[in-house]
């Protein structure tokens, strides 16, 4: 499945990179952009899911900013769908029915381009809390 988007009747002034082609690749459990200044970043499926900008994916704290959920049991989430939000986003809808975060293009071009550094810090977190990726399973099974 593929969205091609055509930046010439964008109206923004914001300067970041665009995407010029968003590839939903169901098979592989995986979203693929290719943005404006060349950039293409592949983003699997349980990436996308445990760093949802939704609201109900962070916990509010009595003083100071909110905190990211850590999301365990994700290691096989696939998408089922993908839906433009405005010019501006992409809404995913989930296997698990997740499907209330809003991934803007400046939030998935950030994504991708520190995707290892987050996904090390989603595997710490997990250990940190004696969570698995893999569902059903609680502990170190991180792999």
């Amino acid at each position: 499945q593929s969205v091609r988007h055509l930046l010439a009747r964008r109206l923004s002034t914001d300067s970041s990179p665009r995407p010029m082609e968003v590839r939903l690749k169901k098979a592989e459990e995986a979203l693929e952009i290719t943005f404006s200044d060349g950039r293409a970043f592949r983003y699997p499926a349980e990436l996308l899911r445990v760093e949802s900008p939704a609201a109900n994916s962070h916990v509010p704290v009595k003083f100071g900013p909110t905190v990211r959920k850590v999301v365990a049991g994700r290691k096989y989430v696939g998408i089922i769908s993908i839906e433009p939000v405005g010019n501006y986003a992409l809404r995913i809808v989930f296997d698990d029915l997740h499907d209330t975060g809003i991934y803007t293009w400046s939030f998935l071009y950030s994504l991708g381009a520190n995707k290892i550094a987050r996904m090390r810090a989603y595997i710490a977190a997990l250990r940190s809390s004696s969570l698995s990726r893999y569902p059903g399973e609680r502990g170190p099974r991180l792999s």
